[in-house]
């Protein structure tokens, strides 16, 4: 058996002329802004929003405010199981790059950002789903998202990797509305203020089983917390411009798709709870399908579940039980 699945990277850049691969899930932020009447609008106004949240962070040297632009690259990964060439669309993430217009320089960025898996899909929209249907209490099934983590953990190790990336992948999300964040005095000039949650939830085990490790942050001028999963130390790994392409980034899409919570009129306080259900928020001038975002991750993990999960489980749960 193969135990060293092979990687292949692929990269295209995320700008107003982006149009979705037909192996992009299409429920992934980006893909779903680029798609109907708005997109080229939807896109360039969204790409405007990051390069104006930059320019407020690294304000610095920067008087006009428009030093630098990020350059956006979509990272897909596609694993090879067996070696037969049938290869399936394992993650997707972004690479920031910045261009700073003063020294003509072009500065790599952070790899992760947003984070897209089919094999997620499948663990949330259908292993926890039949598991907990019918029941009156809510559980997670015996290791339960083991392979995804061992896979990413894979991913992270491979040459293939290495030879693409410089630094280790920050992944930044959405806070949990389940969740009360409560904000302590550690102070970053670029991260913000740092919260910490009552409890642990469900995303942060999940991406836990992925080798890293999650800190909450709200930087200057937000109104929420974002969550940060990395491996290593986030505060001491990275640069500030690297940390302000990764924020400047993410705020973005979640103001577009959380406005509730990232694009809410008041500002969190010393105790925080995220509201989905918050009418105190303005919206974006981005049209942003939630309700088909819904309904097609269950689709997404049917896919993965046919296409790979069932073909190659015999493989898969081997490599699983050996794997380190």
């Amino acid at each position: 058996m193969n135990n060293e699945f092979t990687f292949t990277v692929k990269s295209i850049i995320f700008d107003e002329n982006y149009h979705p691969s037909d192996s992009t899930r299409i429920t992934t932020n980006f893909a779903n802004l680029a798609r109907g009447e708005s997109r080229q609008a939807n896109l360039r106004n969204a790409l405007k929003m990051i390069d104006n949240r930059f320019n407020a962070l690294a304000n610095w040297d920067n008087p006009n405010g428009e030093r630098y632009a990020i350059e956006l690259e979509i990272i897909s990964v596609d694993i090879d199981v067996v070696g037969d060439k049938e290869a399936f669309p394992s993650i997707e993430v972004l690479k920031t790059n910045i261009i700073d217009h003063k020294t003509g320089d072009r500065i790599e960025g952070i790899v992760g950002n947003n984070f897209s898996s089919y094999v997620r899909d499948y663990d949330f929209s259908v292993v926890l789903l039949n598991h907990n249907k019918g029941k009156s209490q809510f559980s997670i099934p015996e290791g339960f998202g083991e392979l995804h983590g061992k896979l990413f953990k894979h991913f992270v190790n491979s040459s293939a990797y290495k030879q693409n990336f410089k630094k280790l992948p920050v992944i930044c999300l959405s806070v949990s509305d389940s969740k009360i964040y409560q904000r302590t005095e550690n102070h970053h000039p670029v991260l913000g203020y740092e919260y910490e949650p009552n409890e642990s939830s469900l995303t942060e085990q999940y991406f836990k089983k992925m080798g890293l490790q999650v800190r909450y942050f709200m930087p200057p001028n937000s109104v929420a917390p974002l969550a940060f999963y990395f491996f290593g130390d986030l505060l001491n790994d990275y640069t500030n411009l690297e940390l302000i392409s990764t924020i400047s980034t993410m705020e973005t899409f979640q103001k577009i798709y959380r406005p509730e919570i990232y694009n809410a009129n008041a500002v969190a306080g010393q105790r925080y709870q995220p509201n989905l259900k918050n009418l105190d928020h303005s919206l974006t001038q981005i049209v942003y399908d939630r309700e088909e975002r819904s309904r097609l991750a269950v689709e997404q993990g049917k896919f993965a579940h046919e296409h790979f999960i069932k073909p190659y489980q015999s493989v898969l749960e081997q490599w699983s039980a050996n794997y380190a």
